[in-house]
């Protein structure tokens, strides 16, 4: 029976397409969705169509491409039971099967790094999620964490498995992609405390900085919400634009036919802002937009400190009925860099 196996590298988070040679059907596991476009490339490049996409469990350092493949490809998003996603399709718990094509995927449950973690066997190899790692384990101290649940996934199922299994984890920080149930029960240093007492403690002693994206991330995975690039972006597609220079001659020239729009709090905006600008900061824009903004058909240019939160901002004011409103490409920092003129104080 042949099987398609491909693991994809985004920094220090690791995903897999596997599929069935004979059927052309596949499966990714934990995809990062900045790489979406690279699994949509692999499955037209191998001539595979996508039966399933799956997390082995809720990622606190990355976003997942699930649900956007999901949307893309119309295929079910497959998660723990114990998963609180209310995207995923497909709940699978201990001892269930997934099929693609004519390949056997095992479901195993081992929490503790999450209480939603999963592990997946497949055929030589098995898919450990964060549970275990090339020379370490997952953490535990991040929410829903446990490192009790994680001692008996390690030592009552996946350490009991046959020696021989190559071992595929989520992540990885040294450029490893693989290695043995053999090899880590020999050198993993944490596998080396067999006691369960001895194991918690070493967990719970741990001093982890936390992933970066960590708040956002567990929201976004958790609910299926947009994360905050997707909004700019989304956003960016919705707005037009005015470039710097075109902004410069306009405040040279006191265009009153053009509002500029600081977006920024309060504070940023009394120390340093446009020539004429007037502050409406993003927080506020729903609140105040009625009374501060009468006209709808004046022409705006919002701007922020680096033009994010400003196409938000354009964006939000479109939708609200503003035909004429604009957003600054680039923000005042780069106002600034370029030398252009700055007030302080109230405009």
């Amino acid at each position: 029976m042949g099987t398609i196996f491909e693991q994809v590298r985004s920094g220090g988070c690791l995903s897999y397409l596997i599929g069935c040679d004979e059927t052309r059907v596949a499966i990714v596991v934990d995809p990062e969705l900045d790489q979406t476009d690279r699994y949509l490339a692999l499955l037209s490049e191998r001539g595979l169509r996508l039966r399933y996409a799956m997390d082995t469990h809720t990622h606190a350092d990355h976003f997942t491409a699930t649900r956007a493949l999901a949307a893309q490809l119309g295929v079910p998003v497959v998660m723990s039971r114990k998963s609180p996603a209310p995207f995923a399709d497909l709940r699978v718990e201990d001892g269930e099967t997934l099929i693609v094509g004519n390949l056997r995927l095992g479901v195993m449950e081992t929490p503790g790094h999450t209480e939603d973690s999963l592990s997946l066997l497949v055929g030589d190899r098995v898919l450990t999620g964060d549970a275990l790692l090339i020379g370490g384990t997952g953490r535990t101290d991040l929410p829903t964490g446990n490192p009790e649940a994680l001692y008996d996934s390690l030592f009552g199922k996946l350490l009991r498995l046959d020696d021989s299994l190559l071992v595929f984890p989520a992540h990885d920080y040294k450029g490893r992609g693989q290695t043995t149930l053999g090899a880590e029960k020999q050198t993993n240093p944490r596998l080396q405390q067999k006691d369960r007492e001895g194991f918690v403690a070493l967990m719970r002693g741990l001093d982890l900085a936390m992933p970066q994206h960590l708040t956002e991330a567990l929201r976004t995975n958790r609910t299926g919400g947009m994360t905050v690039k997707q909004m700019i972006a989304e956003a960016g597609r919705q707005v037009s634009f005015m470039a710097l220079p075109e902004a410069l001659q306009r405040v040279r020239s006191r265009d009153t036919s053009l509002l500029l729009l600081d977006v920024r709090d309060k504070e940023s905006y009394l120390n340093g802002h446009l020539p004429g600008a007037r502050s409406l900061p993003r927080g506020e824009l729903e609140l105040r937009a009625n009374a501060d903004l009468p006209d709808p058909t004046v022409r705006i240019l919002t701007y922020c400190k680096l033009g994010k939160i400003s196409t938000l901002a354009a964006a939000t004011l479109k939708a609200m009925g503003y035909t004429r409103v604009v957003a600054l490409d680039g923000g005042i920092d780069a106002w600034t860099q370029a030398g252009y003129p700055i007030e302080s104080g109230q405009g």
